[in-house]
């Protein structure tokens, strides 16, 4: 018999590709890729350093860099002092940053609905709540060393 841990496992690597691509063709709509989608999503909420954007969105602070500074070059982001560190300022959103940011946001939810047509909101609150209980037991799993952290 199969390990059905180990399937579902293969089966939410499989989504989270299939739901990669879909983002990069609907940043890709407003002349944009996912990554850049990602971050000006985290600092449209409020403004944050890059190390704090990226523990938010659980990448490397290097990495995060290197889309602010494109996001910033291309006026869709600026960085403005931070009262709580001089060295480490804050990114913010452009007025043009949460015009495209809305745009895509539009487009997405629009391939949301096409998506789900056929799936109960029943559904998909089940699956979230499947997810948010495995990730809770691998945090508590890595807490008590029983697996290395991740």
């Amino acid at each position: 018999m199969p390990d059905e841990m180990a399937l579902l496992v293969a089966d939410v690597f499989e989504a989270a590709g299939v739901l990669r691509r879909s983002g990069e063709a609907i940043a890709a709509t407003e002349g944009q890729t996912q990554a850049r989608w990602q971050l000006l999503s985290v600092v449209s909420e409020e403004p944050l350093t890059v190390a704090q954007a990226a523990r938010r969105l659980g990448i490397a602070r290097q990495g995060v860099q290197r889309v602010a500074n494109d996001l910033v070059r291309e006026d869709l982001a600026g960085f403005r002092p931070n009262p709580d560190h001089r060295g480490s300022p804050l990114l913010t959103l452009t007025p043009h940053g949460h015009h495209v940011l809305d745009k895509i946001t539009a487009r997405a939810a629009d391939v949301h609905r096409a998506l789900t047509a056929d799936i109960s909101t029943g559904e998909i609150t089940r699956a979230r709540t499947l997810l948010h209980r495995l990730i809770e037991q691998v945090h508590r799993h890595e807490a008590e060393g029983r697996i290395p952290p991740g």
